[in-house]
């Protein structure tokens, strides 16, 4: 060590989160490289060093300005090296120093100091004064804390200088580091003595406060305690009284009700558990309440409340007929699970999908099909559902937890036999949250749904009585597991005829009533009803048309009310100024035969309707250009045609090289709209031939049908709505596949005797009829 001045060179060692005062005796662990090295020096040398503590513990490395400038000179009364490579020293502290100034050693940490002396009291009496004061509040600190030993206080009672016991006290108080550097840096005792007295005045303000702070906690807690008792000996009174108020007579009227709701002896046994659990739960418990809503849903559950099928056939089929025209497959199919009821009086309820496409009736028919049997009526929409537990609920376990939508529906029925409605059940969805398709599969299978399982209930439930009548607009979307479980019935469009008994029986007559209208004051003729269909809609059901006869009403209400008429008659000539302008055309055949453009027809889940197909034929090199927004199938079909074409050129009298000098261009007009499907096939082919040797298309010919590349015609779905868009479109003429024949009894026979059917298995069989002579050669 170097002396010069009163000061000397010697190794530092920066504290983290520690302050040494002079003589406190402690052991350190140091484990930074400098400070390890400052060590070595030091037990080789005097075994002195100082001791700063660092401005910022999270600092490894830190500067002269982070360490504060005044810290204690210490001697290392011994050191051991531990396993995990830190050092373990016995420090003692000596006096208070002050850094002059750092050195250059790169090693360690090295600093000019010098020894700052202690300013004593001149008067001895004050000296004793203070440090009495001093001892006397420590004591009492000790006394309201209890976190320091009575030993700690023995040891600092004797004591008698006057610094040592201020640097003595100061290491005991559950001080910031900050406010520990404070008394450190003071070197008058005086002023430490009289800071110390201040902050132990400090703390036993605040240990008061916490021990007033506990005593009112722990008075709370007992009264709690003692409200529970109270409530206890109360219920234990009512019980010997026979008293039913409160909450012992809640439990035993929820019992009875229990006993009362005819459940299998399974969930009584459950819902007496949980009645039990509820009744030793405080009524305060989060989980008393939960208990409370379970046991609720149980008791409003039916469990064997039935209502008694009306089983006379002539009466539900008047019901069924005096709510909707038509649909004699799905009225045909209620009669016959009514006959089989009555034969054998058990019977599984069939699951019935009813498939067609909007506005023809699919959910109302189920509300007729309800009234039909006496039985309660539940419709939920499936519409968007993407969680799988919107069917089967949810756990019990999460806050605001219910029952799904199956149950729910169960509660709002009332009764183990109602009809059931999933509305639009093919516009499920599925993500992360699970598929609710799957869910419904137990829902829906007559042999596992008399144990439907609900996450909620968490006991099986008999849903085998149950009805169950779903809808849907294409059954394309369901899910196959889902679709094998029901018994699908397809719900065709309406032709023109029904659709005017419709409107006139039945849309009509209800909006009237709806606009406050007799029939003294508004009359529909039926040819303007016929005009109002063919002008004023194009749809397969009678949405569009209710919303017409609504619009009638509205408009007739207006003359009559402003005293411009006193009674409204619709004609076909008078429809106009009610109306507006036609929004379509009716009959969409070309008005004369074209040449390179012909008429399919198509299938969408809206209904039947017309496809114009036309082929251009270019100067090119052989390219075939297909537009309209056509789907992979459709364009495939396109491909086929032309291959087939090309095979069969020396027949059908079109040039075999035609593929290599021209571009053939196929388009579907409407291109804004997706196309997709094989059934165009012939159509297609058709047009092209017609392109390539210039015979035209007749103009009223409609055709639909699935192309081979030899030429074969395969069936295709859907000619019942297909011959219905051919009607209305003015098409006299129909080609279909020869293996459609059987589907010809399901059109109606008001169509039918309109229509002129040829059936066909070959294309050459298609060219015959479609395709005029040339005009040219």
């Amino acid at each position: 060590m170097v002396d010069n001045n009163n000061t000397r060179v010697i190794p530092l060692l920066p504290l983290r989160g520690l302050l040494v005062f002079p003589t406190m005796v402690l052991h350190l662990d140091v484990g930074r490289e400098k400070s390890v090295n400052a060590l070595e020096k030091v037990m080789l040398e005097d075994h002195e060093i100082l001791l700063s503590t660092q401005k910022e513990i999270s600092i490894d490395e830190p500067g002269e300005d982070e360490i504060y400038s005044i810290g204690t000179l210490a001697k290392v009364k011994q050191m051991l090296k531990l396993p995990n490579g830190t050092i373990r020293v016995l420090v003692e502290g000596l006096n208070r120093a002050k850094i002059e100034r750092f050195t250059d050693n790169e090693e360690m940490f090295e600093v000019e100091v010098s020894i700052l002396e202690e300013e004593h009291m001149e008067n001895s009496l004050e000296e004793k004064a203070l440090m009495r004061n001093t001892l006397h509040q420590f004591e009492q600190y000790i006394k309201l804390s209890k976190k320091i030993s009575n030993e700690t206080l023995a040891s600092v009672a004797d004591i008698t200088e006057a610094d040592r016991l201020a640097d003595v006290i100061s290491s005991h108080l559950p001080l910031k580091i900050a406010e520990k550097q404070d008394l450190l840096e003071m070197t008058s005792v005086k002023e430490r003595l009289t800071k110390i007295i201040e902050i132990l005045n400090n703390e036993q303000e605040v240990l008061g406060l916490e021990k007033k702070i506990g005593q009112r906690v722990k008075k709370s807690m007992e009264k709690t305690q003692k409200e529970y008792y109270l409530r206890e000996q109360m219920k234990a009174i009512q019980k010997e009284l026979g008293d039913k108020e409160g909450r012992s007579g809640e439990i035993t009227s929820l019992r009875e009700k229990i006993l009362e709701a005819g459940m299998p002896e399974s969930i009584e046994a459950k819902a007496l558990k949980e009645l039990d659990r509820y009744e030793k739960m405080p009524a305060s418990s989060a989980e008393s309440s939960v208990i409370r809503n379970y046991i609720d849903w149980l008791l409003n559950l039916p469990w064997t409340r039935e209502t008694e099928d009306i089983l006379d056939i002539n009466h539900a089929e008047d019901i069924l007929n005096e709510d909707h025209y038509g649909l004699e497959k799905v009225k045909e199919r209620v009669l016959e699970y009514l006959a089989v009821q009555q034969l054998t009086k058990a019977l599984k309820g069939p699951i019935l999908c009813l498939a067609g496409p909007p506005g023809v009736g699919k959910t109302s028919l189920a509300r007729s099909i309800a009234r039909s049997l006496n039985r309660e009526f539940v419709r939920i929409s499936l519409g968007g559902v993407r969680d799988e537990a919107e069917i089967r609920g949810h756990r019990r376990t999460y806050v605001g937890a219910m029952p799904g939508r199956v149950i729910q529906g169960m509660k709002k029925a009332g009764s183990i036999n109602p009809v059931f409605l999933l509305d639009e059940i093919d516009k499920m969805a599925s993500d992360f949250r699970g598929d609710p398709s799957a869910a419904l599969l137990e829902v829906l299978d007559p042999e596992q749904n008399n144990t439907f399982s609900d996450h909620f209930i968490e006991e099986p439930y008999d849903l085998s009585k149950v009805m169950f009548v779903t809808t849907a607009n294409n059954i394309g979307t369901i899910p196959g597991p889902l679709l094998d479980r029901m018994e699908i019935i397809s719900i065709p469009g309406y032709t023109e005829l029904e659709k005017q008994h419709i409107a006139s029986n039945y849309l009509l007559p209800k909006q009237m009533k709806e606009h406050g209208m007799t029939k003294g004051k508004l009359q529909v003729k039926d040819d303007a009803l016929l005009k109002v269909i063919r002008y004023y809609t194009r749809e397969a059901g009678v949405r569009n048309l209710e919303r017409q006869m609504a619009t009638l009403c509205r408009k007739a209400a207006k003359l009559l009310v402003s005293g411009e008429k006193k009674r409204v008659v619709v004609t076909d000539k008078t429809v106009e100024d009610m109306l507006g302008k036609p929004k379509f055309r009716y009959g969409l055949a070309e008005e004369e035969d074209q040449v390179g453009a012909a008429t399919g027809l198509a299938y969408t889940t809206v209904g039947g309707d017309t496809l114009s197909i036309e082929v251009s034929v270019v100067q090119g090199k052989g390219k075939l250009i297909l537009t309209g927004k056509l789907g992979d199938v459709m364009k495939e079909s396109a491909q086929a045609a032309f291959s087939y074409i090309r095979s069969r050129s020396e027949e059908l009298e079109v040039d075999p090289s035609f593929h290599e000098k021209n571009d053939i261009h196929i388009h579907v007009p409407e291109g804004a709209t997706p196309k997709d499907g094989p059934s165009a096939g012939i159509t297609m082919a058709t047009a092209l031939v017609s392109a390539l040797t210039g015979r035209p298309v007749k103009k009223e010919v409609g055709m639909t049908g699935e192309i081979t590349l030899r030429g074969r015609v395969l069936p295709i779905g859907g000619l019942k709505e297909k011959s219905m868009s051919a009607h209305r479109a003015g098409l006299t003429t129909i080609i279909m596949p020869k293996d459609n024949e059987k589907d010809l009894e399901d059109i109606p026979k008001s169509v039918r005797d309109e229509l002129t059917f040829i059936p066909v298995s070959h294309l050459d069989e298609v060219l015959k009829v479609a395709l005029g002579e040339s005009k040219q050669k």
